[in-house]
């Protein structure tokens, strides 16, 4: 048992998950407050912390040659600034009323209590799993977590066979798709929805799919897997659906995550509808001073929307840990939520949205005008100038930008930046069209491609008011 409260001479501040928004808290917590000021002990089921699960597909394609360059920091760089890491440590319970957490050792399965004064909450998001026949099946693999990538290479090198079938096409799905037949699989995607990339309106989707099958990738769209099939050996064979049998080797699961927040649940801290922890702007889990949430396990506020949102990414969770380990260190800082941007590849074709798509603008009960450009990276009389499509949504009668969209080659991805900026600033399309962007022939033409669709969003909003 730990010492309770009372018995101590300095906070404890306790971090529960080591990755990206647990240890950027834990970190900005120390710089604030000094080891004699503030005990800090972070618990991490896992073998890694602070690593890019982001990079995971680039490092089983061979773009990252080494696992360990995907660690920000290790477990000894954080013990090293004071901050008591547990790996292979998992928080089996949290007990909201007694300011204290229990935790087992995966190693020895020795449990204990801790008592904490201050708590973060970094649990992360779990990918899905359907509860199909075989999906537990060897050869079946997520690829959440760098052990999780380790366990897929491990199974791509001693597998004989060359038929790999990815479930999913999200980003991670897509992702993993172009890693696989850059280590010489033959592959197959199987999604559920019209297109390829569901983050982004289908017929954007479609020229995503068009480059996948350009690869040499076989997209199988509105289908739904019903049952993995297995060999004598209960290895994964084959991926089936309502239609047809994909014979696979191995079995890449990319149907997306849910909010981690089991442990917080049972505790009875506040979920939203996607199941995210609710938090306030200071990253506070509401009615809850003492306890902070981030990361990939909360739901935070779509500015364009004015709704919640659960979006798992790396920026948004150091960016969590930043705010939260200020406010816990004795700081101050909020973070006002996203615009909802994100930024992807397939081979050379470049993949970015921000803002709403149609059906999100739908659902909020907006009235709006899209509008769709083509248009070029670079000059179109400069050499390697590459094609780009970009959609723009803007809201009727007060013009205000909702969304965009791009697809195309070289350049066109960052792009989306200008549109993120536009969007947390609330300006019009209008407006957008005398913004002063940089020119010269090997960047842009005259006319920036979101300038161009910004002029012709302007218009049709124009045109309907």
């Amino acid at each position: 048992m730990s010492m309770s409260r009372a018995s101590r001479t300095k906070e404890r501040l306790v971090v529960v998950g080591g990755d990206a928004a647990g240890m950027s808290a834990a970190s900005q917590a120390r710089r604030l407050k000094g080891p004699d000021e503030l005990e800090i002990l972070a618990f991490e089921r896992g073998s890694f912390s602070s690593f890019s699960a982001c990079g995971i597909p680039y490092w089983v394609g061979g773009d990252v040659a080494d696992r360990d360059q995907l660690i920000a920091r290790s477990p000894q760089e954080h013990r090293a600034r004071d901050i008591d890491l547990r790996m292979r440590t998992e928080v089996m319970e949290l007990d909201v009323e007694g300011g204290r957490v229990r935790s087992r050792d995966l190693e020895s399965g020795a449990e204990v209590w801790t008592a904490y004064d201050k708590l973060v909450i970094a649990t992360g998001a779990r990918p899905v799993r359907p509860p199909l026949p075989g999906i537990d099946a060897p050869g079946v693999h997520g690829v959440q977590t760098l052990d999780d990538g380790q366990a897929l290479i491990d199974t791509l090198s001693r597998t004989a066979g060359r038929r790999a079938v990815v479930i999913g096409a999200g980003y991670i799905g897509v992702e993993m798709a172009e890693a696989l037949i850059k280590r010489g699989y033959g592959v197959t995607v199987v999604n559920r929805g019209r297109e390829p990339m569901s983050t982004l309106d289908p017929d954007m989707g479609r020229l995503v799919h068009e480059a996948m099958e350009g690869l040499g990738i076989t997209m199988v769209n509105d289908a739904e897997v019903t049952k993995i099939l297995t060999s004598e050996d209960g290895r994964v064979r084959a991926v089936v659906t309502e239609d047809a049998e994909y014979p696979a080797d191995v079995v890449v699961l990319g149907i997306g995550v849910r909010p981690e927040t089991t442990l917080a649940e049972a505790a009875g801290l506040p979920l939203g509808d996607h199941d995210g922890l609710l938090t306030d702007l200071a990253m506070r889990v509401r009615g809850h001073e003492n306890i902070w949430a981030g990361g990939d396990c909360v739901e935070v506020l779509d500015l364009v929307s004015g709704r919640e949102r659960h979006i798992a990414l790396g920026t948004h969770a150091n960016k969590h840990g930043q705010v939260i380990g200020s406010n816990a260190g004795g700081g101050y800082a909020t973070f006002p939520g996203v615009v909802g941007t994100a930024v992807s590849k397939v081979c050379e074709l470049e993949i970015a949205r921000t803002g709403l798509r149609e059906k999100d603008a739908h659902r909020a009960g907006l009235r709006f005008e899209s509008v769709t450009i083509e248009s070029t990276s670079r000059a179109g009389y400069y050499p390697d100038a590459g094609l780009m499509t970009v959609k723009m949504l803007a809201e009727l009668r007060t013009g205000r930008l909702l969304g965009v969209q791009i697809v195309g080659r070289e350049g066109a991805g960052k792009r989306v930046d200008i549109a993120a900026v536009a969007l947390t600033a609330g300006m019009t399309v209008e407006r957008m069209t005398s913004l002063d962007l940089g020119y010269a022939p090997p960047f842009s033409p005259v006319w920036d491609p979101i300038l161009v669709a910004a002029r012709k969003a302007t218009a049709a909003v124009r045109s309907t008011t």
